[in-house]
């Protein structure tokens, strides 16, 4: 069995999982939090067995070191597991990276001159990747966020700014959370219910229209034609598009200037956008398993964050439909999109008019496989439309998998 260890590296925390990249099987994995506080944890898990431990962390180097020490105590031993590289997860490769890309040192210069687009996320990831050449001597991978997008259609990717402008600072639609939605939209072409759905019509998987939502605490939206992306919510950073956990999603550029002509700096309106906003802006939680409650328990203030974040994921699958021209197959993958299935039916509610429609039984019955959700439809297609009905699907993402595998091919290929 060869492996591949794959790394996430946030500001204060490193994400890691040993995965077989021909099984699918995560072997080990676990995470170190609190990197630079006074008090970091690790947990490792392995074979079932799960491990947690408090202690002093001050920076990434000791972080992969204790992700050393708990592979060598608690096992898989890294030596004994036939390490054949390491996938490190990039959030934004600008215009620079659009594929999965062996690391030297010019690559890691690279991802540092793009730090300007993602201050929050590219400094933790070359510090990540740095240390980690440093401890773990076989080939590393960067593979980027943003690279399933950077073929976008120059109507989608643009901006209606002052072209010299925006090429002088590289602004552009880049959309993020590529590695999920190119996991996710190429197992959802392969399920045998879509296969089955095509062959029926006479159609070909290049004419496969679909509309993915990734609803996590982060949360995007994609439009993929025939495998390619031809829109996403996200936009030059992770901020643009639906409502998300502390995210604003889409605001009027002109509410920016209206704060600061109130008072706040640039660093406050960052601040209040990224991570005061959103689902916690509105209730006070940005869990969604605590909205629910609050919901419940009949908060008003929570009533709304959900239609809020409701309207925000019907406006856009709408634009989406009329971007493809129809909707073969919906699917809801991430932490939310899987498990929450009052969301999933509030999504679909008065989408019936695109042939969308929900089975509460399946939709609501748990399960970790991919599979589909719908029922009949609200209204029947006509008889000469060019669309059948569409699928609604859950399907689980798997972005560790996917960059094991990406990293796993390009090292056998070099």
């Amino acid at each position: 069995m060869s492996t591949v260890l794959v790394l996430n590296s946030g500001s204060s925390s490193l994400k890691y999982q040993l995965v077989d990249p021909e099984s699918g099987d995560a072997v080990a994995g676990g995470m170190v939090d609190r990197i630079g506080q006074s008090s970091g944890t690790v947990k490792h898990e392995t074979g079932g067995e799960k491990v947690v431990r408090d202690l002093d962390v001050p920076d990434h180097g000791e972080a992969l070191r204790v992700v050393k020490g708990m592979f060598d105590e608690v096992g898989p031993k890294l030596a004994d597991a036939d390490v054949i590289a390491v996938g490190h997860r990039v959030v934004h490769g600008g215009e620079i990276f659009s594929a999965p890309t062996l690391v030297d040192d010019d690559v890691v210069a690279g991802i540092r001159d793009l730090i300007p687009l993602a201050p929050l996320h590219n400094p933790a990831n070359v510090t990540g990747i740095e240390v980690a050449r440093e401890l773990l001597h076989v080939p590393h991978v960067a593979v980027f966020d943003t690279a399933f997008f950077a073929s976008l259609p120059a109507a989608a990717s643009t901006y209606a700014l002052d072209r010299k402008i925006a090429a002088e600072h590289g602004v552009r639609r880049y959309g993020f959370h590529g590695t999920s939605h190119q996991f996710v939209s190429t197992a959802v072409a392969a399920h045998p219910a879509v296969v089955a759905k095509l062959a029926a019509e006479g159609r070909g998987p290049e004419t496969l229209r679909q509309v993915v939502l990734h609803l996590g605490n982060g949360a995007s939206a994609s439009a993929v034609l025939g495998g390619r992306p031809v829109d996403t919510s996200m936009g030059l950073t992770p901020l643009e598009g639906l409502v998300m956990g502390t995210r604003s999603g889409d605001v009027d550029p002109g509410v920016v200037f209206h704060l600061m002509r109130g008072g706040l700096s640039g660093a406050d309106v960052d601040t209040l956008l990224n991570k005061k906003s959103g689902v916690l802006g509105l209730s006070g939680v940005s869990d969604m398993r605590e909205l629910r409650g609050l919901v419940a328990a009949g908060d008003a203030d929570a009533r709304l964050a959900r239609d809020v974040y409701l309207h925000r994921l019907r406006k856009y699958v709408g634009a989406y439909a009329a971007v493809l021209g129809g909707i073969d197959v919906l699917t809801f993958t991430a932490g939310v999109g899987e498990n929450d299935y009052t969301i999933r039916s509030g999504v679909v509610r008065d989408l019936g008019f695109l042939g969308l429609a929900i089975d509460p039984a399946a939709n609501e019955a748990p399960s970790g496989e991919a599979r589909v959700i719908s029922a009949s439809p609200l209204v029947e297609p006509v008889e000469t439309s060019p669309v059948g009905t569409p699928l609604v699907m859950v399907v689980p993402t798997n972005e560790e998998l996917a960059i094991a595998r990406f990293a796993a091919d390009l090292v056998a290929a070099d």
